[in-house]
């Protein structure tokens, strides 16, 4: 099998609703990855219905 590829090198990605990051080593050599989610609905401000 190929050699896992080192996730420093691993390229940001956007796809329709969230966009991933990767993050820098830290002190064990783990390197992770930031998920930013974007909104899947948009918010209506509320308005009070008027008295019959």
């Amino acid at each position: 099998m190929g050699k896992p590829a080192d996730p420093a090198t691993v390229p940001p990605c956007k796809v329709r609703f969230m966009e991933t990051r990767p993050l820098p080593k830290d002190e064990k050599g783990f390197a992770g990855f930031e998920t930013i989610w974007e909104p899947w609905h948009k918010e209506a401000e509320y308005t009070i219905p008027e008295r019959p």
